[in-house]
This record gives structure tokens, C-alpha cells and sequence, in this order.
């Protein structure tokens, strides 16, 4: 049982309910299950810690979900969708190399802060392998990857080596991850860590990806570079 909005509305011995009363219901589980993972992460998630945050009773999530992983995969579906698709958006029509390379930074820190405080958790698990995070990560990785490589081909450029790739975007998540990560409880990192974390991000898939005409027109970019 897994929430599909026609067998909510049809069940017997339950009021009538519109799609679209079923999907507010559906999305305020989903947001408490997002308090709760933000709280006490995937293995703090409960059925209990979920209808309280929700507001909803018992039956109602289980007329939804079967169980508490089933809305955090939802979350954390949408996540990879948001990361995937917003790196499709910046990467585009782009034929400049560099501007590429910034644009794919800059999609993924406005992925990360669309996750706001949710963020740590699903960075603090994303190499747990006990963690449903982790196996999202891979699938999340693998898009990346496929979306580069097309922007590639599309350059009429050498498919990037597999290990200087997986460098690259390995760099990025460890610096959203120093930056999300290594701080008070309820505070935001500040703009000197998160524009210091860009420059490195960049600076780092440019020397990795890039070839030496990208390193020198990035060379010539006010910033980038500058010591």
C-alpha cells in the first residue's frame, strides 16, 4: 500500500475524497517526515514521530504509506530529481566550456540550499551504507555523470576520464559538505564559507575537466584566479 490517490478515494467505510484532498494530506506526511529526518536523521524515523509531526492520525498514514521509509524516499527522490534536473537546466545549449563548469557548480549550491537544514542529515549519511541515503546518492552520481559526458559529446570533446569525473564532483560534495556540516545547531553557513567553497569547487572542476585553453580563459575571469 503504497498511496495511490484513486484507491484512497474508493475505499469502503471512508468518506468521499477529492485527488487533490488526498494530495494535501499526502504532502503534509511527507513534510513531517522531513522535520523528523532533519531531527533525528533516517534512523531516528518512526511512524509515531511522523503523525505527530504531521498532525494526522494512525490510519490516515497507513491509508498512505505502508511505512515510515516510504515517505522518506519520496523526499529523498525529489532531491535527486532536483539535482539532476537543475543541473540539465545550467549545463543547456551552453558551447563555453567554462561557463559550463560555473554553471554546474552554482546548480548544485542552489540544490543545497534548497534543503536548508535537511541538508546535514543527508550528507551526514550519504556514505552510510546502512542509510537509505547512500543508495540515492548513487543514482543521484550517476545522472550527474551521464549529464556531463552528453555535454561532452554535444563540445565535440574527449569523454572525460571516468576517475578525474568522479574527482571532480567528489570535490563539490566535500565542500558543500565542510560548509553544511561543520556548524552550530540551527545556524546557516555564512557567505565567505559558502562563496570560498564555490571558488574551490570551481577552480577544481576546471583543472580537472577542463583543457588548457578553459584553464586560460578562466584565467582571465576577475576572481577565479586571483591570489
Amino acid at each position: 500500500m503504497t498511496g495511490d490517490v484513486a484507491d484512497i478515494r474508493t475505499r469502503r467505510g471512508r468518506p468521499p475524497q477529492t485527488a487533490e484532498q488526498a494530495e494535501e494530506v499526502r504532502a503534509r506526511i511527507v513534510d513531517g517526515t522531513a522535520a523528523v529526518f532533519t531531527a533525528h536523521g533516517s534512523r531516528g524515523l518512526s511512524v509515531a514521530r511522523i503523525i505527530h509531526a504531521a498532525g494526522i492520525s494512525r490510519p490516515t498514514f497507513y491509508r498512505y504509506f505502508a511505512n515510515a521509509e516510504g515517505p522518506l524516499h519520496v523526499l529523498l527522490t525529489a532531491s535527486n530529481t532536483g539535482l539532476v534536473d537543475g543541473i540539465r537546466a545550467a549545463l543547456g545549449d551552453v558551447d563555453d566550456p567554462v561557463t559550463m563548469g560555473i554553471g554546474l557548480i552554482d546548480a548544485y549550491l542552489d540544490w543545497a540550499r534548497s534543503h536548508g537544514p535537511m541538508l546535514r542529515p543527508v550528507f551526514a549519511e550519504l556514505h552510510d551504507p546502512g542509510s537509505p541515503v547512500s543508495g540515492y546518492r548513487v543514482q543521484a552520481l550517476d545522472g550527474v555523470r551521464a549529464l556531463v559526458r552528453d555535454r561532452f559529446t554535444a563540445l565535440g570533446r574527449t569523454q572525460p576520464d571516468p576517475l578525474n569525473l568522479d574527482t571532480a564532483l567528489q570535490v563539490c560534495e566535500f565542500c558543500v559538505y565542510r560548509v553544511t556540516t561543520d556548524l552550530e545547531p540551527d545556524t546557516e553557513p555564512t557567505p565567505e564559507a559558502v562563496a570560498t567553497a564555490r571558488l574551490t569547487m570551481i577552480r577544481s572542476v576546471l583543472v580537472t575537466l577542463g583543457e588548457r585553453t578553459d584553464i586560460e580563459r578562466a584565467l582571465e575571469i576577475p576572481g577565479l584566479f586571483d591570489s
